[in-house]
């Protein structure tokens, strides 16, 4: 039997009645703020209206709205009734949401007002869709308490972003909850005291794993926005007050390129702000002497749950390094063999643990990835790290990023990080496409740096007298943006069908 959960641990610090739970702004700027007392009178409300709806433990409630308190209402609320929060993103499209439903089984629906329509043309009959404006009005204000026992086995199911196939859902426990809110709230010293400001979306593991249940765990707060803004994001580190913060590094660059620097900009509580995914020094450098917080990289996924590496949040972080493996987290890095590859050799990222526990229980109805993807009882996240003699971690790439050319193995982040250091370049992303001479040529999408206008023929010139010759791209495309998923993830595979044909080969 658990011996706590998301809802327990949310109980506990509402004796305080004023404790502060939530501080959210909207996207008018407007600000609300509301305790953990508060807090927990919404979940049980929202739990009472969802038991009146047939919702019974074991049921898959669908939960499809923008970031706002009314999500951690269901979230909360799931846990209390024992049924699995199915979050999704907000902009997911009428196939998407019944592939979701489908996949999922669920048996009630609920959305934005403006995306109930969007629920109910997935043609799900059976599928009961609630207004979520509605359903906080249809609510009790003054629920009846509950003799709440915690709850064990999976508490949500969280869709991966499914850019090679149909997205499978992730079989999140609340042991997994538990675990990685205790994890990083030691590794990074969260108190009460601590406010995390949340601007990625709420559906997503990040928001989750590192934030919420790492607040809930020490009895901190949450500063939560309706959206990202790279331009409000200086404002919101300042007017809410939040002491953490996390980020991927497409929204750093974005705001180190759209927000115009301000000398009040470090005027902040922030004490450190994570960050995923890779930047170059010169922007980490900007971001840390403009806001005046440190930032500290790490790497997970949403199968991992707890980050297998994450930086100390002192002296000793790195901006090119994922850190140190977090205390108690096992890992390997393997050879294609399975055999463990020397410091400073590329390997796959194996993690260790217990499935439901320490990683994700598996992927939902698909018994075969989900063998796959714990085969010989470890994870195998299908990415390549190397270690250095300290057993400090580098990101080198997804392995199935990796360019093939003329014989030579290419990892696109090698070639990416190049070309970001050009002093023109925002951001690019670097793919490889079928060569009839070659395996694979290599093709870099680049944004350039606001006022910039850099030509193809510079970059590859940079990139000539940066790289050895096979690793130099064939092809360059300038672009005002890159596809993206709703994370900051930019969709590879976008890219590659817009290359319909092997460029000329560069010389």
């Amino acid at each position: 039997m658990a011996t706590t959960d998301a809802f327990t641990l949310l109980t506990r610090h509402a004796a305080a009645p004023a404790r502060p739970f939530l501080v959210f702004c909207d996207g008018d700027g407007r600000t609300s703020e509301i305790s953990y007392a508060e807090q927990v009178r919404c979940a049980l409300g929202t739990a009472e209206l969802l038991r009146r709806e047939g919702v019974a433990a074991g049921d898959r409630v669908h939960l499809m709205t923008a970031n706002r308190p009314e999500f951690l209402d269901v979230f909360f609320g799931c846990a209390v009734l024992g049924a699995v929060v199915v979050p999704v993103n907000p902009l997911s499209t009428a196939d998407e949401v019944a592939h979701q439903l489908d996949d999922a089984g669920a048996t009630v629906a609920i959305a934005d007002p403006q995306l109930c329509a969007t629920v109910r043309s997935a043609g799900r009959e059976h599928v009961r869709v609630l207004d979520v404006d509605e359903l906080v009005a249809a609510r009790p204000a003054e629920p009846a308490p509950v003799a709440h026992i915690p709850r064990s086995g999976v508490a949500a199911i969280m869709y991966t972003s499914g850019t090679t196939s149909r997205p499978k859902g992730v079989l999140v426990t609340h042991e997994n909850y538990v675990r990685v809110g205790t994890a990083m709230a030691a590794h990074l010293g969260v108190t009460a005291e601590d406010r995390w400001l949340v601007t990625l979306p709420l559906f997503h593991g990040n928001a989750q794993y590192y934030c919420l249940m790492s607040a809930l765990v020490a009895g901190g707060s949450i500063a939560l926005t309706s959206r990202f803004s790279a331009t409000g994001w200086p404002r919101h580190a300042r007017d809410l007050r939040p002491t953490l913060a996390s980020l991927f590094a497409a929204p750093v660059r974005m705001i180190l390129a759209r927000a115009a620097p301000d000398p009040v900009d470090a005027d902040n509580a922030l004490r450190l702000v994570l960050f995923a995914q890779n930047l170059t020094d010169a922007q980490a450098a900007e971001f840390e002497r403009r806001f005046g917080a440190p930032l500290v990289q790490l790497y997970g996924m949403t199968e991992t749950v707890v980050p297998p590496f994450v930086n100390p949040p002192d002296e000793n972080r790195r901006w090119d390094s994922i850190g140190l493996p977090l205390p108690g987290v096992q890992v390997r890095v393997v050879d294609a063999a399975g055999n463990p590859v020397p410091a400073g050799t590329p390997g796959e990222l194996l993690v260790g643990g217990e499935p439901g526990t320490d990683v994700a229980l598996g992927y939902h109805d698909r018994p075969q990835e989900t063998a796959a993807l714990l085969d010989g009882g470890w994870l195998h996240t299908g990415d390549l790290v190397r270690l250095d003699a300290d057993g400090r971690a580098y990101f080198v790439d997804r392995a199935k990023d990796m360019v093939k050319r003329a014989g030579e193995n290419v990892a696109a982040s090698e070639v990416e990080r190049v070309v970001n250091e050009h002093p023109a370049v925002l951001e690019c992303a670097v793919h490889g496409i079928p060569d009839p001479v070659h395996d694979e040529a290599i093709v870099a999408h680049v944004v350039p740096r606001p006022g910039h206008h850099p030509e193809p023929d510079e970059l590859l010139a940079w990139c000539r007298a940066r790289l050895a010759r096979f690793k130099v791209p064939s092809l360059v495309v300038v672009r005002d943006e890159l596809p993206r998923t709703s994370v900051g993830k930019i969709r590879k595979d976008v890219l590659r069908a817009e290359i319909t044909r092997p460029p000329t080969p560069t010389t």
